[in-house]
C-alpha cells in the first residue's frame, strides 16, 4: 500500500461552504516544504528541517479556549475559566465568517486520523490557510493509506485560518484569535493564531471528552514507552517537565510523547503520529533521538539560525517555547502499531523551582490520586512578564487545559487502573536542587534516567519501606540510595546545607499545595484529601 503523501486529487469543500477549488489535497511534505519556501514563508534548516515563525502566538492561549454550550455538553463539561461556554448561533456566524474569509484564500487540506487502536479510530479532515500548518498535520496525526483514502469519511474537522481575525465585541471572542470545539457540528474552529500547537490540542480536547463519556477510556496527557519484556511506562508531566525527553529512551521502544487513551482492558494508544517536542537547550550529547529526528519533514518552530541555517538552540529571543514536529518515524526505536500493554510504571514529572520535593519518590494510591488532581510544577523567573521569583503553577490531571470534564472524573478512572494493574506510581523532581531557581542547579538529566531505569527494572521497588524515608513535611517516600546516584542527591534537604531554609520554602510549597486543593476538596474522598502535605506554615 502507498502512503497518502502519494496520493494526488482534487476534492470538493462545498459541503463546508467553500465553492472555489483552489485546494491541494493530501500534498507530500516535500511539496508543502517546497511551497512553504517559494511562499517565503519559512526557511530551510542546515539539517534539512523547515523552520517557520509562528507570527504573535507562539504558544497556546487557554483564555481564548471555548466550547459551544449545547444538548451534547451543557451538563457534562466542567464550565469555568478552563471550559469556557460559547453560545451556538454565535459559533455558526463565526463560522460563516471565517469561511467567507477562507472563500478568498489558497488552502491546504488533509485527511487523516487519530488513536492508533482501530477500534477508537477518529477520522480528521484538516483545512488549513497555511501550506506548514497542513505539513504540521501531516507530522502529527495519524496517516491513511491510499485504500484507506478511497473510501474515507471525516468525522472531525478542523477550520484553521491563521490570518483570520476576530471582533470580540461582535463575535463573542475575548480577542482577535480564538479555539473554539463544537460537539454537535464536530468542528475545531481556530483563527487568529499560526501557533501549531493549537490544532493537535483542539482535536485532543475533543477525545479527552468523547472517551470517557462514550468509550469508558481514559485520556491521558502523557508519554509512553515499551521495555523489552513488554512493561508500558506512562510520564505524565507538563511542559518543560521532561514528558518527550524521559520517555525517548534507547533502550526502550517509545509509543509517543504527548497523548494516549488507557483502555478498560489495559492497553494504551497514542492518539497521535508525530512528536512535538520543546528544544530549548537541545544538545546532541544529552538528547540525541530528538536531536537526530530534526531533519528533511521537520518543522522547527521560532528558533534562531545564522547565516547558514545553524540553530542556536539556546537563543529564546523570540520564545522559550521553541518547538520541533516530526512523524514519530523519524525515532528509530519505535513501538509499531503505537500501543502497548501491561502497564506497570506511572511517572509524574515536575519542575519544582523551589527545589524542595526529592527527586524521586515512591506514592501510596491516595498520594497519586492527590498529584494527578493537582498537576504541579512551576515557573521560573522571565517565562512570564511579572514572575520574578519561582511561582507553583497547578494543572489538574497534568492537564487541565483540554481537559473537559471535571478533573475528579479523570482521577478516578485513573485511581481505578492503578488498582487495577497493581501500578508503581512515583513522583519525579526534574526541576531544582540545592536551593530554589536562581540559587540551586537543575536536576542532571543523567541522574533523572537512572532513578528512572532503576525504578523501571524493579531495583527500586525492591528496596524494603526501611531503605525509604518518609518525607516529614511532604509525606512522600524517598529512597536512600538508587544505583547511578549519590545518596545525598537523593535528599533535596541535605544538597540545601541551610534545613531553615529549606523547611521555610517546602512549607511555603506545602500551602499553595493546600490552597489549590480548595477547590476539589468537595469531590475528593477523605483518602485522597489525605494524599496530600499534612504539615503546613501557618
Amino acid at each position: 500500500m502507498k502512503d497518502s503523501a502519494q496520493v494526488s486529487k482534487t476534492i470538493s469543500l462545498k459541503s463546508y461552504g467553500i465553492q472555489h477549488d483552489n485546494i491541494n489535497y493530501q500534498l507530500s511534505p516535500e511539496e508543502l516544504h517546497d511551497i512553504t519556501l517559494e511562499k517565503g514563508m519559512g526557511k530551510e534548516a542546515s539539517s534539512g528541517a523547515l523552520a517557520v515563525n509562528t507570527g504573535e502566538f507562539t504558544g497556546r492561549s487557554p483564555m481564548d479556549r471555548f466550547i459551544v454550550k449545547d444538548a451534547i455538553t451543557e451538563d457534562k463539561v466542567w464550565w469555568g475559566n478552563i471550559n469556557i461556554p460559547f453560545d451556538s448561533e454565535k459559533f455558526d456566524r463565526l463560522y460563516n465568517k471565517v469561511i467567507d474569509y477562507l472563500n478568498k484564500k489558497e488552502l491546504y487540506v488533509r485527511d487523516s486520523y487519530a488513536c492508533a487502536d482501530p477500534d477508537y479510530k477518529l477520522n480528521i479532515r484538516v483545512i488549513n490557510e497555511y501550506p506548514w500548518s497542513n505539513m504540521f498535520a501531516y507530522n502529527m496525526f495519524l496517516r491513511p493509506t491510499e485504500d484507506e483514502l478511497g473510501h474515507f469519511k471525516p468525522e472531525w474537522t478542523v477550520v484553521n485560518a491563521p490570518g483570520f481575525k476576530a471582533d470580540a465585541a461582535v463575535d463573542g471572542t475575548r480577542q482577535h484569535n480564538f479555539a473554539i470545539l463544537n460537539f454537535s457540528r464536530k468542528i475545531a474552529l481556530i483563527g487568529g493564531t499560526g501557533y501549531t500547537g493549537e490544532i493537535k490540542k483542539g482535536i485532543f480536547s475533543a477525545l479527552n471528552f468523547i472517551l470517557p463519556v462514550y468509550k469508558n477510556t481514559l485520556p491521558m496527557h502523557c508519554s509512553a514507552n515499551v521495555g523489552h519484556d513488554g512493561d508500558t511506562a506512562i510520564f505524565f508531566g507538563l511542559s518543560g517537565t521532561g514528558k518527550t525527553t524521559l520517555s525517548t529512551d534507547p533502550n526502550r521502544k517509545l509509543i509517543g510523547d504527548d497523548e494516549h487513551g488507557w483502555t478498560p482492558d489495559n492497553t494504551v494508544f497514542n492518539f497521535e503520529g508525530g512528536c512535538y517536542a520543546k528544544v530549548i537547550d537541545l544538545c546532541q550529547e544529552n538528547e540525541p533521538e530528538i536531536y537526530g529526528a530534526i531533519k528533511n519533514g521537520a518543522i522547527l518552530e521560532n528558533v534562531i539560525m545564522d547565516g547558514n541555517g545553524v540553530v542556536d538552540f539556546s537563543n529564546t529571543s523570540i520564545t522559550q517555547n521553541t518547538r520541533v514536529s516530526y512523524p514519530i518515524d523519524h525515532i528509530e526505536n519505535i513501538q509499531v502499531p503505537s500501543i502497548g500493554k501491561n502497564v506497570k510504571n506511572i511517572f509524574f514529572l515536575t519542575a519544582d523551582a523551589f527545589g524542595v520535593l526529592p527527586p524521586i519518590s515512591k506514592l501510596t494510591p491516595a498520594q497519586a490520586a492527590y498529584h494527578f488532581i493537582s498537576g504541579y510544577t512551576a515557573k521560573v523567573a522571565g517565562t512570564e512578564a511579572g514572575v520574578v521569583e519561582p511561582q507553583p503553577s497547578f494543572s489538574a490531571c497534568f492537564g487541565a487545559p483540554f481537559m473537559p470534564l471535571h478533573p475528579t472524573k479523570y482521577a478516578e478512572m485513573l485511581s481505578k487502573k492503578m488498582i487495577e494493574s497493581g501500578v508503581d506510581v512515583w513522583l519525579v523532581n526534574t526541576g531544582w536542587t540545592g536551593g530554589p531557581y536562581g540559587v540551586g542547579t537543575r536536576m542532571k538529566l543523567k541522574y533523572t534516567r537512572a532513578m528512572i531505569s532503576a525504578a523501571l527494572s524493579g531495583e527500586l521497588g525492591l528496596y524494603s519501606y526501611d531503605k525509604y524515608h518518609i518525607h516529614s513535611v511532604f509525606g512522600v517516600a524517598q529512597p536512600r540510595e538508587c544505583p547511578g546516584v549519590p545518596k545525598e542527591v537523593l535528599s533535596p534537604r541535605t544538597t540545601w546545607n541551610n534545613d531553615e531554609a529549606y523547611y521555610t520554602t517546602a512549607f511555603k510549597l506545602t500551602n499553595a499545595f493546600r490552597e489549590n486543593f480548595k477547590k476539589f476538596e468537595a469531590y475528593a474522598s477523605e483518602e485522597i484529601r489525605r494524599g496530600g502535605p499534612q504539615r503546613y506554615a501557618f
